[in-house]
């Protein structure tokens, strides 16, 4: 069993900053990519960020200069500091995560996605 938690949505005003977190629990062998993922309503869920194990990261054009991606492995835990938060930016967000896990001596993949976070930015 493999969980991803989420932490860290809340509601901020325009030019705000919230910082969410998720963390990976279970049977994890190693995980590769990570990334969070965005879902407004009406509209389908789209990339915000992922990050590779060894740390290069990629971001959508409407939060690039404005949202950092991070991991610590260690912790098997990403991290998504946004700032210059605007409405546009009101969504749930997921975190995913591509792991290698270990279940009785058998190694599987898994993509995980956690529960999501609400993050509402008022003007």
């Amino acid at each position: 069993q493999v969980q991803l938690v989420e932490s860290g949505g809340g509601l901020v005003q325009a030019g705000g900053s919230l910082r969410l977190s998720c963390a990976a629990s279970g049977s994890i062998f190693s995980i590769n990519a990570m990334g969070w993922y965005r879902q407004a309503p009406g509209n389908q869920r789209e990339l915000v960020a992922t990050i590779t194990s060894g740390g290069s990261t990629n971001y959508a054009d409407s939060v690039k200069g404005r949202f950092t991606i991070s991991r610590d492995n260690a912790k098997n835990t990403v991290y998504l500091q946004m700032n210059s938060l605007n409405p546009e930016d009101t969504a749930v967000y997921y975190c995913n995560a591509a792991i290698t896990a270990r279940s009785l001596g058998v190694s599987y993949n898994y993509n995980g996605w956690g529960q999501g976070t609400q993050v509402t930015v008022s003007s």
